[in-house]
């Protein structure tokens, strides 16, 4: 007798068969315990229908842990929460910044410089050791886009020009020049092979396999306050507007939640979720 197969849709369009194991392996990642996993599987199990969204799936999946844990919850919205961080790039730019000072560079964030031929405005300008980065943040507020060979072409240009300049600054004689296309999706096949091929490194949510995005974040502990639950979409796009972009900024200055039209009682709600976000992190 064969065994039912149910076929999910993905936000590409792309038809595929229900994985419970990756389920698992998002929820597990989110700091889910065993018995939340298999609870949280067995229900989505129950709701799902020939060609279900994984949207649906996720939100469904995120439903049911945010009635457990919030901290669990926003973990797991990770991906969403990047998303949320448009409409334009500047808070991703930002987000990744901190994220490589974690690492150890020091960043400088959307400067000019004079490339050989002409003028380029760079999104992230990292450099540790004899390491000098030009970074270019390609971000995406849509689920199912992927970055095609057309940007790693247009950007390892662009960068040539750059680092004709860089080479004839003092002390860049024997520092390591790279450029880098870094996205909160994915990158094409072709994208990838030429990447490789012209030494250009990509940092995409799931690219490479260790230094991946999603790997990066986990690792820093740096998360963006579009992961708080307790937030509305109103209230997130407003500390946006004013370069409130982490998790860590709020616990730094809770003063950036009284902005007029959160009531007191909220925020203290919200402030506990963001302790307890930040100390679940800060113990993985």
């Amino acid at each position: 007798m064969n065994k039912k197969v149910d076929i999910i849709t993905k936000a590409s369009g792309v038809q595929v068969p229900f994985s419970a194991e990756k389920l698992s392996t998002s929820l597990q990642r989110s700091g889910a315990n065993d018995d939340l996993i298999v609870s949280i599987i067995t229900e989505v199990k129950k709701q799902l229908y020939p060609g279900i969204t994984t949207k649906k799936i996720y939100k469904h999946a995120h439903a049911l842990l945010k009635k457990v844990s919030k901290p669990t919850a926003a973990r797991y919205t990770l991906k969403n929460a990047i998303m949320e961080l448009g409409p334009s790039g500047f808070p991703f730019e930002r987000f990744f910044s901190e994220i490589l000072k974690h690492e150890g560079y020091s960043v400088r964030v959307g400067e000019i410089v004079e490339g050989r031929c002409v003028k380029h405005e760079i999104d992230v300008i990292a450099e540790k050791k004899n390491h000098y980065l030009m970074i270019e943040c390609k971000y995406h507020n849509l689920p199912g886009i992927s970055c095609d060979v057309k940007i790693p072409l247009y950007i390892h240009s662009r960068f040539l020009d750059v680092e004709s300049s860089w080479k004839l600054l003092p002390g860049h004689e024997t520092k390591l020049h790279q450029g880098w296309v870094v996205t909160n999706t994915r990158f094409t096949d072709d994208a990838i092979q030429y990447a490789n091929c012209a030494g250009l490194h990509l940092v995409g949510w799931d690219y490479p396999f260790i230094d991946n995005l999603k790997n990066m974040i986990d690792r820093s502990g740096l998360y963006p306050i579009t992961c708080l639950t307790s937030l509305t979409r109103v209230e997130k796009q407003h500390l946006l507007s004013n370069n409130v972009v982490l998790c860590k900024d709020i616990i730094a200055q809770p003063t950036l939640l009284t902005f007029g039209f959160i009531a007191e009682a909220r925020i203290a709600k919200i402030i506990e979720e963001v302790h307890s976000l930040c100390r679940v992190f800060s113990t993985k």
